[in-house]
Parts: structure tokens; C-alpha cells; sequence
């Protein structure tokens, strides 16, 4: 195992999607990750679409660089041998709703008592304390109360959610922020005790949309929904182009104003006093979009990316997924790798990000089959004999 978190160890009996995903973040670093399910059954998220012959897409995704047994938490039986797992493992990341585990006999402090240093991320909607925290959590709960939906769409239009569970990825990202920061505290100090770390999925979307709050505190704004336009910088928005392709334009900056209008053949604007600053531009900014609107629908595509190379314009083609897997940069970067594949030979997905100079993470496996590691992990780790596994599987423990 190579990467920065070579040599940690992280348990994951997580479901469906954020706290599986913080694990699989951690993972893609060289952390080896043990993912256990409930035997016969699994994650729930292997019945999430696409599928291709039957085989989910998505969880070869979700649950990259693990490896996988099966041990029913709900048995005091499973409990015994999970607690025997314990101190071999570093991390332990959990979604259950608060109390879940407590009621099966696997309190912080039962965990504790066989490893000290344990670092316990639990992931739930709402958090695990008010009045909320019994409440289940899917990502457009957390997108929809964490203020999110509320400002995205058209002003006249519904609140909208975007066309992937962002909610879910979020959460999975500070996930791994946090066990990382408590790793940090047991690497400096070797007597530091175990962490718990509380993670609401519905605070980390409201934490995405950072300036809301204070918006509101200090100004009382509430900030409704602009479309595709920008309420911070202008001309910014998303324009069709004469083959009904799309772009996207940004630019807050006075230099890169200037660029812009150079590349729309419209340099008088750049002396223009309603538009002399971010904030009169922004003012401004319905003139403005009418203007660079009017522009893209008499030009191509391809024109209007030569016309803002040339002038060094900040613009984008709005790529669907097969333009990303074309175009050169992704290309000349790697960013979509081939991983080996029970099932498919190899499949392509996106890698590693941030990539390390000296250290790099790396995509070694997909999402396997439940329980594929079974005798791996009980026989090796925990030295249960063949037999012992075969009665264990007999109760449905294992």
C-alpha cells in the first residue's frame, strides 16, 4: 500500500452514499479500508442505478479501495467478533441514526475500552443531539434544509436540486476532513485519547453556501434565486451559442472585464462608467448579459471559444460527460483512469484529486462483491479456523 495514509486503518459500516464516500476519499490515499455489511442483504446502495448486466455502477464508485465481509451487528454474537476487529483499526465511520449502536452494545465506550485511540466519525442528517437528530437523512433533505435548493433555479421557478446527490458528496468531504484532523492530533501526540466526531450532512450543505449566514445576520438579506445569473460578479451567466450549444461565462476582475469585451469586439464598454467597477457592473448586470447574450446566439461554439482564447476571456464550453472524457486537458492529466474489475475486465472513473507530488493516492480496486474478503480478514486477521467461519455463517453471523 503506497500513498500519505499508507499504514491507516479504517472500518466502514456505513450505508448508501456520504459516509461510505469519506471513506473511500480516505482510501484513495493508501488508508486500508475494511467495508462491512449485513450478511445476505449489503448496502443499500447496491440496488442505486445505472446497472449494466445486473452489476451497480455506482457502488464500484462509492466503494473503490476497500475491502469487503459481511458480520451482523445485531447479534450479540457479531458484537463479540466485531469488538475482536476493533483494535486492529484505527477509524471507524458509521450512519447509523444516534443511538443505533448503543442499543446493539457498541457504545463509544465499549469501543474505547478495547481501542483507546479509536477516532469514530458518525454521519447522520441532522446530528446526534435537537430536536431533529431521530430523523432520516437523504441528500435532498440536507440540499433542501441546508439552504441550497433555495437558491438555485429561476427567480419565478421552483427551488432546484442539482442532477446528482451533492448533498451526499459534501458530507462525504468534510467526513474525511474530520477523521483526518483527529488523525492529526493521535500522529502529534501518542497518548491522545479516541474522538468522536459529530457530523451533520445537513450543516456541512449549509457550511457549502458560506456566505448566507452572515449576509442575513448583518444585512438581513435573504438571497433568492438568480438562474444562471451571478449576484457577485458580472457579466456572468450561461449563454446558447448559433448551433445551440452552451457556454459559460464568469469574470469578476477589471483586466478580465476587459478581456471579455475585447473578445465580444465591444471595447467601448470597458470605458463605460456604469460598468467602471465589480460592484456598478453587478449593478449593471442585466445590460450586461443582454449584450454578451446577443453576441454568443450570432456565433458558434468553436467562435466563441477562439474569440475568448484569443483575448484571453474567461469562458467555458458547458460539457457533458463524454466531452470531459475527450477533452485534452482531462486527457493530458489523467484525470479518468482505468481500474481493474471483477466483473467488467476495467472500468473508467475519475481519479485521485488532489493529486501528491511525492506520494500519490490511487484507484486500486472497484466496489466488490459482499463479503468477497471473508476469509481474508476472519481467518488471517482473527485467526478463526474454517470451521469457526462455517458456524458463524450458519447463524447468519458472518
Amino acid at each position: 500500500m503506497s500513498g500519505p495514509l499508507a499504514g491507516l486503518r479504517v472500518l466502514d459500516i456505513a450505508t448508501i452514499i456520504a459516509a461510505p464516500t469519506a471513506a473511500a476519499l480516505l482510501g484513495d490515499y493508501g488508508a486500508e479500508v475494511l467495508k462491512v455489511e449485513l450478511p445476505g442483504e449489503g448496502d443499500g446502495a447496491r440496488n442505486l442505478p445505472p446497472f449494466k448486466d445486473g452489476r451497480p455502477l455506482w457502488w464500484k464508485v462509492i466503494n473503490r479501495n476497500k475491502k469487503f465481509i459481511s458480520l451482523d451487528l445485531r447479534q450479540a454474537e457479531g458484537v463479540e467478533v466485531f469488538l475482536k476487529l476493533l483494535p486492529h483499526f484505527d477509524v471507524l465511520i458509521e450512519n447509523f441514526r444516534p443511538g443505533t449502536l448503543d442499543r446493539w452494545g457498541l457504545t463509544a465506550e465499549a469501543m474505547w475500552a478495547v481501542q483507546p485511540r479509536l477516532v469514530i466519525l458518525r454521519a447522520t442528517g441532522f446530528g446526534q443531539s435537537g430536536p431533529y437528530r431521530d430523523r432520516p437523512g437523504f441528500a435532498r433533505i440536507f440540499e433542501a434544509m441546508g439552504g441550497l435548493a433555495h437558491i438555485t433555479g429561476e427567480p419565478d421557478g421552483e427551488p432546484m436540486h442539482a442532477g446528482y446527490p451533492i448533498g451526499d458528496a459534501v458530507g462525504g468531504l468534510f467526513g474525511a476532513l474530520g477523521v483526518l484532523a483527529a488523525c492529526w492530533k493521535r500522529a502529534r501526540d501518542p497518548e491522545a485519547p479516541g474522538e468522536e466526531i459529530d457530523l451533520s450532512l445537513t450543516e456541512a450543505t449549509f457550511k457549502l453556501v458560506d456566505n448566507l449566514a452572515i449576509k442575513y445576520d448583518q444585512l438581513g438579506n435573504i438571497q433568492e434565486r438568480e438562474g444562471n445569473s451571478n449576484q457577485f460578479s458580472a457579466p456572468s451567466a450561461v449563454f446558447p451559442c448559433r448551433d445551440n450549444r452552451w457556454v459559460s461565462l464568469a469574470g469578476s476582475t477589471g483586466p478580465l472585464f476587459a478581456n471579455n469585451c475585447r473578445a465580444i469586439g465591444r471595447p467601448d464598454l470597458i470605458d463605460d462608467p456604469r460598468f467602471a467597477t465589480n460592484g456598478s457592473r453587478v449593478e449593471h448586470r442585466k445590460e450586461l448579459v443582454e449584450i454578451f447574450a446577443a453576441w454568443c446566439a450570432k456565433h458558434t461554439l468553436d467562435e466563441v471559444l477562439s474569440a475568448f482564447q484569443n483575448a484571453q476571456g474567461t469562458i467555458a464550453p458547458v460539457y457533458s460527460v463524454d466531452q470531459i472524457f475527450a477533452d485534452p486537458q482531462m486527457q493530458a492529466r489523467k484525470a479518468i483512469t482505468s481500474v481493474p474489475d471483477a466483473d467488467f475486465g476495467s472500468v473508467r472513473m475519475q481519479d485521485v484529486v488532489p493529486r501528491f507530488a511525492r506520494d500519490p493516492g490511487s484507484v486500486r480496486s472497484t466496489g466488490g462483491a459482499l463479503g468477497q474478503n471473508n476469509a481474508e480478514i476472519y481467518g488471517e486477521l482473527l485467526d478463526l479456523s474454517p470451521k469457526e467461519q462455517d458456524r458463524l455463517r450458519a447463524k447468519g453471523i458472518i
